[in-house]
C-alpha cells in the first residue's frame, strides 16, 4: 500500500481541507454525525463500514479537531463522538455536496434526502453567496486571487502569476 500524500502544507485551503476530509468514508462519518449519530456502534450500523476503518476515521477526525471524543460509560469504557465547532463548520460543504448530487445524480424520483430549514419551515439547498453583497457566486463571475496567507516565496513564479493575476 502506498503512503498517503499529505496536502497539509500546500498553499491552498481546498488541498488542506482534503488532507483532513478527502477520502470516501470521512464525509460519510461526518454526515452521520450531523444526522445525530454519536456512538461507534451507531456510525458502524448506519454506514456498514469496517470497524478498523471507522476506528481510523474517528481517530483522525478527533485529532484534526472536528470531533470530540467523550467518555459516556466507564465499565467497560465507551466513548461518544460529538461535532466540535470546527466540525459543524463543515455543514455547508456537505450541504453543497448533497445539492450537487441531487442535481446531477438523483434519479427521476428526486433527491433521496432533503434539508429542512427550521427557521423558515421550508426545504432548501445549499447556495454559495457573496459574504459582502449576498448575491450568488458562480464560477463564471468569480476569480481566485492571492490571499494574505499565500507564501511570499511563491508569489513571483510565472505559473502563480498566470493563475492568480489581478483583474
Amino acid at each position: 500500500m502506498s503512503a498517503r500524500t499529505s496536502f497539509a502544507n500546500w498553499p491552498c485551503s481546498i488541498a488542506r481541507t482534503l488532507d483532513v476530509v478527502g477520502d470516501a468514508w470521512t464525509p460519510l462519518v461526518l454526515r452521520e454525525a450531523f444526522y445525530g449519530s454519536r456512538r461507534f456502534d451507531e456510525f458502524q450500523g448506519e454506514l456498514r463500514i469496517a470497524r478498523n476503518t471507522l476506528t481510523d476515521r474517528l481517530r483522525r477526525l478527533v485529532e484534526a479537531g472536528l470531533l470530540e471524543k467523550r467518555l459516556y460509560e466507564t465499565e467497560p469504557p465507551r466513548h461518544e463522538y460529538l461535532l466540535t465547532e470546527q466540525g459543524r463548520d463543515l455543514f455547508p460543504v456537505l450541504a453543497a455536496m448533497a445539492h450537487w448530487g441531487d442535481r446531477w445524480l438523483a434519479g427521476p424520483e428526486g433527491p433521496p434526502i432533503t434539508l429542512h430549514h427550521k427557521a423558515c419551515g421550508h426545504d432548501g439547498h445549499a447556495e454559495v453567496v457573496c459574504s459582502s453583497c449576498g448575491e450568488p457566486m458562480h464560477a463564471d463571475d468569480t476569480v481566485a486571487r492571492l490571499g494574505p496567507g499565500y507564501p511570499d516565496r511563491l508569489k513571483s513564479r510565472p505559473d502563480v502569476l498566470r493563475r492568480f493575476a489581478p483583474e
